[in-house]
């Protein structure tokens, strides 16, 4: 017989049910205030420090014999190292007698000893390592061959048959993706009569950066259990640093933008970027390798007793991707000139939002360097006889290379900066460098992806200009035709909008199948949007229209509701399921995405997000379709929400990482792209597009309108020459 509630009914089992779970969770805080642990080791260690905030009972020992002593039988006892990695945790083999004698739960990590096990004198290293569970401890929750992130992992190379966790060089995202068999695996954590063993300080989780946060969490809920024998543990305070700035669902401030731009451009400060003479020479001799290979530009960070630059020698890279024990980041002591120009602009537009001088005078030093004092446009790229005239270098490691897009970010950020400044002095360099690209290029448009000096000066510019050449990859080439359009809206020098026509023409007839892409396709969609939007302000056809919108549409269909965009690996439609890092081998050698396979949840600020946020304003703008706008709103309070909020690392409070995990709302991916994996920075690719764009969100402007009344007419006629 069917029974049917009343209301009345209802309302008296709801308060039942209501009236049970508070118990229930009274009953729960009961047993965790009741769960007593034993703890010898460091006062300021993350794990005692996380027992004492989730209200256990925590008995501390400062030392390891007084711990056994102390500890009654059966109960646990947590050994954290100290002194880690540089001196081990030491125990004599009458202490593990005792332990196993009093049946106490032991966890201990990084011993010096081991019963029944002989250790070697060396541990082991190795960056391109992640940690990989090999075991069902951990039950569904986190099952075998998920991946964890244990930084600055020096461990003890010891053999054992079945480990709960271990250390190899694998590939994936959040699984091993081509498990273990091809590739060499150290013992992280396993069990050993009545201990559980760590071959390296996992206690340290938060200080190391250990991710992801939710993994670990789960990590950690599992060693408890099982040190108390009895109950389930929940954590119920856990927390990371650094973290996003915003959770997903909360309501942003009305000042959020605003906020989100001025600790944006005061990162550059908090991460002592700005090289100063004092330490310039000392500094950048040791990390700035002489056979010049960028792989290796990395280096400690600035310390906070070297003196903070001005800019007048110029601003650094940012992290790399590459994080140490103690939780401090690799910096990238590599000076570039697109970084110059574009940090210049982050700076400039900054202080014209918040009236803030300090922050104009920096960009003006910026670009003073560049152009004057860096040598980017000194030897032949500033002789009027030389074919690379006009030219800006790389790198001040690499004065003979040229990369068409830097070149491009450069002369953007430059006349970004000019147009907040209201100081139009560098006009000539900026006319001179898109002239000096245009007759570099070939007869249909394209440069390729880097030229030398030595080849430019042997062949001269007429040979390229004159060349037959395309190359289909809108990462190299896009933002150059963006160039050639502005300068010809200033100016109505035909020649550049000819070519910027062409190379546009032939890239969208062979988009999406003939497309080559870096290392995914998301960010070749992301950097054709600002050429074609400037097309449209140049020439409003329906073809042209229509091209920008088949970009954007495409790329918004991997738009979540909150605003991130969704990376994707291949190239055409054909290729969706296209491998980069084929190997476990193959993890950390060359670029790579930051996802393994197509659906990961994962955005990347270096090459999609950022570049599409600067394209997609000029976009809505250009056309004024709503679509646009309320995409560009979203990506906006996307951005906001994830830029890094921390109290430890001052370093990288208010930075953007390259790599957001938005299912699991936390700075977490693949992180084989050695060195500009998931947590680099970069002063001008990341920072620079994202905050100078919410600027121009701010403004309820476009680059284009901001930048309207530059006069490039005198230079242009000035520099003319060039092409003839």
């Amino acid at each position: 017989m069917m029974q049917v509630f009343t209301n009345k009914s209802y309302r008296k089992t709801r308060h039942f049910v209501h009236l049970l779970l508070i118990s229930l969770l009274l009953f729960s805080e009961a047993v965790t205030a009741q769960q007593l642990f034993n703890y010898c080791g460091p006062e300021k260690n993350d794990l005692y420090v996380q027992l004492k905030k989730e209200g256990f009972q925590v008995r501390y020992f400062d030392n390891i014999k007084r711990a056994l002593d102390e500890t009654d039988k059966g109960h646990p006892l947590i050994v954290a190292a100290t002194g880690y990695p540089h001196h081990r945790t030491q125990i004599d083999p009458e202490d593990f007698a005792k332990a196993k004698t009093k049946r106490i739960r032991l966890f201990i990590e990084f011993p010096a000893a081991i019963p029944g096990m002989a250790l070697p004198d060396t541990t082991h290293y190795n960056k391109l390592e992640r940690g990989v569970v090999t075991s069902r401890f951990f039950g569904e929750k986190l099952p075998e061959m998920s991946i964890l992130g244990v930084n600055g992992c020096y461990l003890l190379p010891v053999v054992v048959k079945q480990p709960i966790l271990s250390m190899a060089r694998v590939a994936g995202f959040d699984k091993a993706q081509f498990g273990l068999s091809d590739t060499k695996s150290y013992p992280l954590l396993f069990l050993k009569d009545n201990m559980m063993i760590a071959t390296a300080a996992l206690t340290n989780y938060e200080t190391a950066r250990f991710g992801p946060a939710a993994s670990w969490k789960i990590v950690w809920e599992g060693i408890l259990s099982w040190l108390s024998g009895k109950n389930t543990i929940v954590l119920n305070k856990w927390e990371q640093d650094p973290a996003p700035a915003y959770s997903k669902n909360e309501k942003l401030p009305e000042n959020a933008g605003a906020t989100a731009v001025r600790k944006g451009t005061e990162w550059l400060w908090n991460a002592r970027l700005f090289i100063h003479p004092a330490w310039e020479q000392e500094v950048m001799a040791k990390y700035q390798p002489k056979n010049g290979d960028p792989n290796l530009f990395f280096g400690p960070p600035v310390t906070a007793d070297m003196l903070a630059g001005d800019g007048s020698r110029g601003i650094m890279e940012g992290h790399g991707s590459n994080i140490l024990w103690d939780g401090t980041q690799d910096y990238r002591y590599f000076i570039r000139a697109d970084v110059q120009g574009e940090s210049a602009f982050l700076l400039a537009a900054s202080g014209e939002l918040l009236g803030e001088k300090k922050y104009m005078a920096t960009a003006e030093k910026l670009l003073d360097y560049l152009f004057y004092t860096s040598g980017f446009r000194g030897g032949a790229r500033n002789n009027r006889d030389s074919a690379s005239y006009g030219l800006i270098s790389w790198a001040n490691t690499h004065l003979g290379t040229f990369f068409n897009d830097d070149n491009a970010r450069c002369i953007l950020g430059v006349v970004g900066a000019s147009a907040f400044m209201k100081n139009e002095r560098w006009n000539r360099f900026v006319v001179e460098n898109i002239l000096g690209n245009l007759r570099t290029s070939s007869k249909q448009g394209f440069q390729g992806n880097a030229l030398e000096q030595a080849v430019i000066e042997k062949e001269g510019w007429r040979h390229f200009n004159n060349r037959d050449f395309v190359n289909l990859h809108p990462h190299f080439e896009s933002w150059m035709w963006a160039c050639y359009l502005w300068l010809y809206d200033k100016t109505k020098f035909q020649p550049l909008l000819d070519k910027a026509k062409s190379g546009i023409k032939l890239m969208m007839e062979a988009y999406p199948d003939k497309w080559n892409s870096q290392n995914g396709i998301q960010q070749e969609r992301a950097r054709m949007v600002l050429p074609l939007a400037w097309l449209v302000r140049v020439e409003d056809t329906p073809l042209h229209r229509k091209w920008l919108d088949a970009v954007i549409r495409k790329l918004l269909e991997y738009q979540e509701p909150f605003g991130a965009i969704r990376e994707e690996l291949g190239n055409a439609g054909s290729d969706k399921h296209k491998i980069l890092v084929t190997s476990n081998k193959a993890y950390g050698t060359n670029e790579a995405s930051l996802i393994a396979v197509n659906g990961d949840p994962v955005a990347d600020m270096l090459y999609t997000c950022n570049f599409l946020f600067f394209g997609l304003n000029e976009a809505a703008h250009a056309t004024g379709n709503p679509d646009y706008k309320d995409a560009l709103v979203r990506l906006s309070d996307f951005l906001i929400r994830i830029q890094s909020r921390s109290d430890r690392h001052k370093d990288v409070d208010g930075a953007w990482f390259r790599a957001f995990d938005f299912g699991r709302w936390d700075y977490w991916a693949s992180n084989a792209d050695n060195g500009w994996g998931a947590w680099s920075t970069l002063t001008g690719w990341i920072q620079t597009w994202i905050v100078a764009t919410q600027v121009l969100v701010e403004k309820k402007q476009s680059y284009w309108e901001a930048t309207k009344q530059v006069d490039m007419t005198a230079s242009l006629k000035e520099s003319r020459w060039m092409l003839q």
